[in-house]
């Protein structure tokens, strides 16, 4: 401490007493009044720097040291540079800053392993934190093995490499969560949701003891825990689980903006082209301030791509474009961005275009040439190019890593359409071949066999097949249903072999399941019951029938006969023919026309009609008017009603429209 008398000791006094209360706020106070006298106080800036980190202010203490750099030697703020560097994500310049240092303390590893990793430097960090861990003696070891698991973690999620057992306990949540994580980089989810249950009761068992933790704390703590539960969920199929699991974490609205980047970029992808409204809400979430800082390289760029590949869906193309240039000009030998840019041009029924583009990244990187010519053979196979596919499928054949299961698949089957099975069996030769040499017993190569066999027996190549079932037989000789593949394909090629391959099937005995045969005839699904014979007790002999014994025959009923039936008349023979095609059918008579109701003139009154009818009267017939006179009958101009044709039987009925009368003279 500096030495002074008077007011200047008296502030070194209150210096002291703040730093050992926590009280950094006041403690700057007292600092910036001795400064004031003497502003090249190396111990007052020291102690300037130390308050200002602990109150956060790391870019105010950046510049006072960045301003007193003749004062202050890298010795003596070395740490505490890097340290405000890092915390203002200016990684690589803490990198720098620390590799200046000359002498390395413990403290000063610890922030070059928080260094690496940000930079995603595994290998280094992991030697670093190993150096800390086996050369220091104090009570941050458990925190020191903490960090050595999320390495471990990292190397198996994003390198895809097998971690090295250390023996680290799990005596934690964060180390029992570190160890969920490795093994979910190894494709062991059933084990890694073990670790995460167990995970979560740690977590809570630990926070259970502080009385000043609520249940809202709680959940809060476990939300990291929850969302990685959701993923594995994601990862088995259960996605109806996991997406309820990931929206509980986002109602809690957690203050880590790269966990809520994380769960709503899943949700995402579980919504894919459907329920696009929320996809676009939660989108939002990804674009928080700080995300890129939290996150790994890998997860920023599936949130890059699943924003591309939304603003597709939502046929937002120039959206969709600017952020595949964007990621292409990041990695330009990622074949993602440009698949998505293939399947916006094909949206936009430029196929050739899209060919072109394909044609051209697979020339620049062949590295990623088998999976983008597969695209190409499909996008020959809407063209209806069969030539160009063969070629394309063939060549993304050639390298068998990456996709060999779509590329072989492809082939077979369209080798098979084109009904070329000789080519389609050298496709499965070639692929055996290459896992015999490069993975020999791997689940890809045995199914890879499994599967020529098959073809092999389903197209009548019997002899062929029976060199791989031979070999899959050998590797599992339990296996009863290869070997009876096996009998079956050499009984046409070779009897005395089938005959020899038979005596390892197993015996009828060994075989028998305790089935109740009765009870699965009886069983509800059976479609034959036998007939059980009736039981017969001692040696009695079955009684005679007698007549009582024997079945009496029903009676059939008589048919109900109408009520006018006539027995002595012999019924009609064509009562079975609609009336109109009886032979004896001769149209309805036209009688006398009937008096009808409203003929006449209008006004005129039914009561009168029969007056005025001369054919009625018993005088002389009428006589014709003589032209010029005023007397005799009207013509009616009145039209008759339509009679109205029967309806046929069984037809509906209905309503013949009514017809407005029109104004005028005896009309309708």
């Amino acid at each position: 401490m500096a030495s002074g008398s008077g007011p200047v000791s008296a502030l070194w006094t209150e210096i002291n007493r703040c730093g050992q209360n926590g009280d950094f706020t006041r403690a700057l106070k007292a600092v910036n009044k001795i400064l004031h006298e003497n502003k090249d106080d190396v111990t007052a800036l020291c102690c300037k720097i130390v308050c200002l980190i602990q109150n956060g202010g790391f870019k105010e203490a950046l510049n006072v040291m960045n301003t007193h750099t003749k004062s202050l030697s890298s010795d003596m703020i070395g740490f505490e540079k890097a340290y405000c560097e890092y915390r203002l994500n200016r990684v690589e310049h803490a990198l720098k800053t620390l590799q200046g240092i000359p002498e390395q303390t413990d403290k000063l590893k610890e922030l070059y392993g928080q260094v690496l990793y940000r930079l995603e430097r595994y290998d280094e960090c992991l030697a670093v934190y190993k150096d800390l861990i086996r050369n220091s003696q104090d009570d941050y070891e458990e925190e020191r093995k903490t960090n050595l698991s999320a390495v471990l973690a990292a190397q198996s999620t994003w390198e895809n490499t097998s971690p090295e057992d250390l023996g680290l306990p799990e005596s934690s949540y964060e180390l029992c969560y570190n160890a969920a994580c490795c093994l979910i980089g190894q494709g062991q989810l059933s084990h890694a949701m073990q670790k995460l249950q167990k995970a979560e009761e740690l977590c809570r068992k630990s926070l259970a003891d502080d009385s000043d933790v609520t249940e809202e704390d709680v959940e809060a703590e476990l939300a990291i825990i929850h969302s990685q539960m959701a993923y594995v969920m994601q990862l088995q199929g259960r996605t109806e689980d996991a997406l309820q699991l990931y929206n509980q974490v986002i109602k809690l609205k957690p203050s880590d903006v790269g966990l809520l980047a994380v769960t709503a970029n899943n949700i995402i992808t579980i919504n894919k082209d459907q329920n696009v409204f929320d996809s676009k809400k939660k989108v939002k979430l990804t674009s928080a301030e700080g995300v890129e800082h939290k996150l790994a390289k890998k997860q920023l760029q599936a949130i890059e791509l699943n924003k591309a590949l939304l603003a597709m869906y939502t046929n937002q193309a120039d959206q969709c474009k600017k952020l595949l240039a964007s990621l292409q000009a990041q990695s330009p030998g990622h074949p993602r961005p440009v698949l998505i840019q293939v399947a916006q041009l094909c949206r936009e029924k430029q196929h050739n275009k899209a060919i072109e583009l394909l044609q051209r990244f697979s020339d620049q990187h062949p590295e990623s040439a088998s999976g983008i010519k597969l695209t190409m053979a499909q996008l020959y196979l809407t063209q209806g190019t069969n030539t160009n596919q063969t070629d394309a499928l063939t060549e993304s054949r050639l390298n068998f890593q990456g996709c060999l299961k779509c590329s072989i698949s492809a082939l077979v089957t369209m080798y098979t359409n084109e009904e070329d099975i000789d080519s389609a069996i050298d496709v499965f030769t070639q692929a055996i071949q290459y896992y015999q040499s490069e993975q020999p017993g791997s689940a890809i190569h045995l199914s890879l066999v499994r599967e020529a066999a098959n073809y092999k027996l389903k197209y009548g190549r019997k002899k062929e097949a029976t060199s791989d079932l031979e070999q899959l037989w050998k590797r599992n000789t339990n296996d009863v249903h290869t070997l009876a593949q096996l009998i079956s394909a050499y009984s046409l090629v070779d009897q005395d072999k089938a005959k020899a391959l038979s005596k390892h099937l197993p015996s009828p005995d060994t075989m028998s399941f305790n089935v109740d045969v009765d009870e699965l005839e009886n069983s509800h699904g059976a479609t034959y019951i036998r007939k059980k014979a009736a039981k017969v007790v001692g040696e009695s002999q079955p009684k005679e029938q007698g007549p009582q014994d024997v079945k009496k025959k029903k009676k059939k009923k008589k048919g109900k006969l109408p009520k006018n039936y006539d027995p002595k008349s012999t019924p009609d023979p064509e009562r079975w023919l609609p009336m109109r095609e009886r032979s004896y059918y001769r149209g309805k008579k036209k009688g006398k026309k009937k008096e009808q109701v409203g003929r006449g003139t209008q006004g005129a009154t039914s009561g009168g009609s029969a007056e005025l009818d001369a054919s009625k009267s018993a005088s002389s017939p009428p006589t014709s008017p003589q032209p010029g006179s005023g007397t005799g009958t009207a013509t009616s101009n009145a039209v008759p009603p339509r009679q109205q044709k029967p309806a046929a039987a069984g037809a509906a009925r209905k309503k013949a429209p009514t017809k407005k009368k029109k104004g005028g003279k005896g009309g309708w």
